[in-house]
């Protein structure tokens, strides 16, 4: 057979199509790019299994579980069509460049394309860290094969989670609420975060009180605080402990009556300058950034979430502006470092620059295979002004951010000194005060000229005295005092997580993988466990639920350190040290005193649901996750004052907006004293003969009508149907009636509305009568208010009043004028924010047919249902109005309509 002919042409594959466009850029003719748009196949659920396979081992997570975990591929439906147009390429191709990522997702894409395509040319492994002309230069020599330890850490990770995933959430079903997931990395941060509510809701404040002052010199003033008593140290925030308890030795703990009385008996006292000490001040710049760092400070400085810097990030990597984005190396290029030092001297001056180069080493607890940091892309930076015009807003912002943190470390230390002045005198009542100031000059700024790194919130921060200049001022020296102040302090308790010091903390104790942080943080938000309040992250009473199960059932699971010991036997796998198929085996399987995941799944005991579901809240109160979402119950058995009976106990619902650690006992009590009635009964329907009675719904208040169930002897009196045989037939069970409801008008409440009032409400919609061509006409109220319907055409009406005493005559009235679209009055919005600091244009809340959006005038944005408009920021505005810009405009499809077929040929 001839072999075939060659063509000069030759394939490449990446995963991206804007990577594909940047890509043939620099690769010129020859070469046809293509994008596998991700992964092109994957494990299917077990359910669209082959059915000669469902019953095999491989049945339960399309893994073979007993035959070296062996996992069952399919390439995606949605993906058939683009492996075909692949396939199609390939055939007139003389070689094959597998270019995707250079990590390990990308490596199992690389490898998951040779497999399914077959090649039957010469296939070449490509990977580079940026898409730039010399960048794809080096990489065409540089070429490998495929890396398959990486290939093999990607699917031990894959089928990892699907073993955790498939394994743990049935029990979460059956115990806590349907739909909810558990899953390897995403359960573990859920903990951290309700860790850090419980710890805020165990915490006791402690109240201490201190002195400030304000002092004149001849050479100026300067503002000082209370250090020191008789010679002892004065507590502050960090000698207590989270019990409330003074735990620091040799300090004097000052009450409100102790610091008055103090500052009284300073007010003629005289002040000297008892020590005046100086020290050099030095300060490093922070290294390049990894993926972990990037979303760090993109949180503190532009306010923008994990996911939506990932979104911008990735943008800016496939265009060409900015290196690989997942990265835990902090180190730079040798081309790079020269590219920054010499920016910053052409920019800062020469004296800005070291002598030598800096070198950053990694400091992540579980660092991964080689990238660079990420830096703006190329041999020589774009400065932000030079690529301004080519970028969207948040792109330029965060390429800003890049180009400066690169810059800025590669530039010389900031230089200064810090002063610190210690002065004191003897009070009326002979009590010894010593104050203390300190403040520090910046001499010579270094890496300071183009950036700082931000932080995040701490406890117990003092007043920053950077940058405060004092007085020149020496021993002995005589000051004058004025406004010499007691001020009362309470100590705060563990500031709750943001995304950004979340994310800190899982790079710190190792957990999961920076390059996954985003989608970790974002998941746990859409499943309900975690909100976001401001900036801050709040978990949810149900995951409070699920981990207290997972923490009792599953310890090593969500157990910090077990997690981050799995990530390193990953890195193992990854580093060819460690076999995939023997580390799942002894993770599912077990072995010796070391149990498995199957073996503790099926030992699990009983599970007590209710108090998996409960936490006690105060003395006879306590709160239960329930299937429509958390409440309080009191334990107290209620009696019916006029039979003594036993009823059920009373309940309270929880407001959504209320975080765990506000609902103290005192809260509780309150919600339980005021709480309205969750049921009334109104009477009966003369015509029905059944209980209506007035409910509080998860959705609101309502009325509706209790239809009895059949009784034993209704039953046995229904008709008998027989089989054709002759024989009776089983007997049906009875059709459930589904019974009338009506929501409450927003002036009705549960212990106001009437029986009358009840009938009404059920018996809508209310039909008013036909129009001159027959069409029924009727009213009814709506999620959107009260309205006519007539067919499809519905218009709406004033007010729910009305809904009873509108006419057919009034209806038609409505009906005959033109159908009004967007020409209603102008509705003043729900809120305001000021201007948005991408687009320059007011913030805006506005309620929109699908609930209150935020708009800027150019990019909308539904408020997501677990923020309250009460408790949206602007921060959060500016940061949805970000992720919204980030994800790009809609793409609509539009579906051909099917072909007709031909007529059947008689």
């Amino acid at each position: 057979m001839p072999s075939k002919a060659k063509t000069g042409k030759k394939l490449v594959i990446v995963e991206s199509p804007a990577k594909s466009k940047t890509i043939a850029k620099y690769l010129g003719e020859g070469f046809i790019v293509e994008a596998s748009i991700g992964h092109i196949r994957d494990l299917p659920q077990p359910s669209d299994l082959p059915a000669e396979l469902k019953k095999t081992s491989l049945g339960k997570f399309a893994v073979d579980v007993e035959h070296d975990f062996k996992p069952y591929y399919v390439v995606s439906p949605d993906k058939k069509k683009k492996v075909a147009e692949l396939k199609a390429q390939l055939k007139d191709a003389d070689a094959l460049y597998l270019a995707t990522d250079g990590d390990r997702e990308g490596e199992a894409i690389a490898w998951h394309l040779l497999e399914v395509l077959k090649p039957k040319v010469p296939v070449y492994r490509m990977t580079f860290g940026e898409i730039t002309k010399e960048a794809i230069h080096r990489a065409m020599d540089n070429l490998r094969d495929v890396d398959t330890a990486l290939v093999d850490a990607q699917e031990t990770r894959r089928i990892l989670d699907r073993l955790y995933g498939y394994e743990i959430s049935p029990v979460l079903w059956r115990k806590v609420a349907r739909g909810l997931s558990a899953g390897r990395v995403q359960s573990v941060v859920t903990r951290m975060v309700v860790d850090r509510e419980r710890e805020r809701m165990a915490f006791k404040a402690a109240s201490y009180w201190d002195l400030t002052g304000q002092f004149d010199a001849e050479s100026g003033s300067f503002k000082a605080k209370l250090a020191a008593v008789d010679g002892s140290k004065v507590a502050t925030g960090r000698d207590f402990n989270d019990d409330g308890q003074l735990v620091s030795s040799n300090v004097v703990h000052l009450n409100e009556e102790l610091a008055t009385s103090l500052a009284a008996g300073l007010e003629n006292a005289d002040f000297k300058v008892r020590s005046v000490d100086t020290k050099p001040y030095t300060r490093r710049p922070a290294a390049p950034f990894t993926t972990s760092t990037l979303q760090q400070e993109a949180g503190r400085k532009l306010r923008f979430s994990s996911k939506s810097t990932m979104q911008v990030a990735q943008r800016l990597y496939e265009n060409g502006y900015i290196t690989y984005m997942r990265t835990d190396s902090s180190a730079l290029s040798d081309e790079a470092v020269t590219a920054a030092r010499r920016q910053a001297a052409e920019l800062y001056g020469p004296e800005f620059v070291p002598q030598s180069p800096r070198i950053y080493a990694n400091k992540a607890a579980n660092a991964q295979e080689a990238h660079e940091a990420i830096r703006p892309a190329g041999d020589s930076f774009r400065t932000p002004a030079q690529v301004a015009k080519q970028l969207s807003g948040d792109e330029f912002r965060l390429y800003e951010l890049i180009w400066k943190r690169t810059v800025a470390s590669q530039m010389a230390d900031a230089k200064g000194s810090t002063a610190t002045i210690r002065l004191g005198a003897v009070a009326a009542d002979g009590r010894d005060a010593e104050f203390s100031a300190s403040g520090t000059v910046i001499t010579f700024p270094g890496f300071l000229a183009a950036y700082e790194e931000g932080k995040d919130e701490g406890r117990g921060d003092d007043d920053s005295d950077d940058a405060r200049r004092l007085p020149n001022v020496a021993k002995d020296d005589s000051l004058t005092a004025s406004d010499i102040v007691a001020v009362g302090h309470e100590t705060s308790p563990p500031p709750r997580y943001t995304e950004a010091s979340l994310t800190a903390e899982l790079e710190k104790r190792g957990i999961g993988r920076p390059s996954t942080y985003a989608s970790t943080i974002s998941t746990i938000q859409d499943r309900g466990y975690v909100r976001k309040q401001g900036s801050a992250l709040v978990p949810s009473w149900i995951a409070f639920s699920v981990i207290r199960l997972l923490e009792q059932h599953f310890t090593d699971y969500v157990d910090y350190e077990f997690t981050a010991d799995m990530e390193g036997d990953l890195d193992k796998i990854a580093n060819g040290q460690a076999v995939g198929a023997a580390w799942l085996k002894h993770f599912y399987y077990g072995e010796d005193a070391d149990p498995g995941l199957l073996s503790i799944v099926n030992n699990l005991g009983e599970i007590d649901a209710r108090e998996i579901n409960s936490v006690p809240i105060a003395d006879g109160i306590t709160l239960r996750v329930g299937k429509f979402g958390p409440y309080l119950e009191s334990t107290i058995p209620t009696v019916d004052e006029k039979t003594g009976e036993v009823v059920e106990s009373a309940r309270a619902n929880v407001p959504e907006e209320l975080a765990p650690d506000e609902l103290t006992a005192a809260k509780a009590i309150e919600l339980m004293e005021t709480a309205a009635p969750e049921e009334r009964v109104l009477g009966t329907d003369p015509h029905t003969g059944h209980t209506v009675v007035a409910k509080n719904g998860r959705y609101g208040a309502y009325v509706t009508e209790i239809i009895p169930e059949m009784t034993e002897e209704q039953l046995a009196n229904q008709p008998v149907e027989y089989y054709k045989n002759g024989k009776p037939k089983p007997p049906k069970k009875p059709v459930k009636v589904k019974p009338r409801t009506g929501s409450l008008f927003k002036s009705m409440s549960v212990d106001t509305v009437t029986l009358d009032e009840a009938l009404q409400l059920m018996s809508l919609p209310r039909v008013l009568g036909e129009d001159a061509e027959g069409n029924p006409i009727t009213v009814q109220n709506g999620r959107f208010g009260p309205y006519l319907k007539k067919g499809t055409d519905s218009r709406s009406i004033g007010s729910e009043e009305e809904i009873f005493t509108i006419t057919l005559e009034q209806a038609l009235e409505i009906y005959s004028q033109p159908k009004q679209r967007g020409a209603r009055a102008a509705v003043p919005p729900l809120a305001e924010f000021g201007p948005d600091p991408v687009s320059e244009k007011n913030i805006v809340v506005k309620e929109g047919r699908f609930g209150p959006y935020i708009t800027d005038g150019l990019t909308n944005i539904t408020v997501p249902r677990s923020t309250s408009l009460e408790e949206l920021t602007r921060e959060r505005a500016i940061e949805l109005l970000a992720e919204k810009r980030a994800k790009g405009p809609v793409k609509r499809t539009t579906r051909k309509a099917p072909a007709r077929k031909a007529a059947a040929k008689k």
